[in-house]
């Protein structure tokens, strides 16, 4: 993992460098803010460790600067600014953590690993796809082969949980559980008047037929 630290004090630079270099880290020196800047935005860093009190650009526009420009490399204050309004001022510039000094290196080793961690992460799925069924999440919007489908609300739900499930026989209880919140049994044609509204819209005049029911057992959505 590769740190840009941005720190003039060449003692506490060095102190964290010995610190972390043991642990794998491959740590490169930035001694004032404009150095800093130029070398976080020509990029190929994991986590930015940025000191507040830097000569040529503070940490905190250093930061807004790289926001700004659409960088966002996870970054990590490391500073002897503690106060609450310190710390706020740092997350609300772009921060993603916040460390005060005198600081314990295994605590420090621990957050920019979990940066770095968090960073690699895929994005959560927006958009699912069965056939010639799409589902899309951040609008809540469905088609079925490129023609726009109307659903109500609980309708959707339904669609996104059977979605989530492909592959799956959903039973009616889950249904009744993880759509509508119920933790008792009400009356099955409530899950099965949603099923057969749902199914109306997905499936009546397309093929294949993707919502399939299983007697007894519950339903799926597939390709079969």
């Amino acid at each position: 993992m590769k740190i840009l630290v941005i720190e003039d004090n060449a003692k506490a630079a060095a102190h964290l460098r010995a610190g972390l270099e043991p642990e794998g880290y491959e740590i490169v020196l930035a001694a004032d803010g404009r150095t800093g800047l130029l070398e976080a935005a020509a990029g190929g860093f994991d986590v930015l460790v940025i000191d507040r009190m830097l000569p040529a650009l503070d940490g905190l526009a250093l930061l807004q600067t790289l926001r700004g420009a659409g960088i966002h490399t996870p970054a990590l204050f490391l500073t002897a600014l503690g106060g609450l309004d310190d710390r706020l001022e740092g997350l609300r510039a772009g921060g993603d953590d916040y460390m005060v000094k005198p600081y314990a290196l295994a605590e420090l080793s621990a957050r920019l690993g979990a940066l770095a961690r968090r960073a690699r992460a895929p994005a959560p799925t927006t958009r699912l796809q069965i056939a010639d069924l799409e589902l899309e999440r951040t609008t809540r919007s469905v088609w079925r082969a490129g023609t726009k489908i109307a659903l109500k609300p609980r309708e959707y739900e339904v669609l996104d949980y059977l979605f989530r499930h492909r592959g799956q026989v959903v039973t009616k209880t889950m249904l009744l559980e993880d759509v509508w919140g119920f933790h008792f049994t009400p009356q099955a044609s409530l899950v099965e008047a949603q099923i057969s509204r749902l199914r109306a819209k997905i499936d009546q005049g397309f093929s294949p037929p993707l919502i399939h029911t299983y007697r007894g057992a519950g339903y799926r959505l597939d390709v079969v």
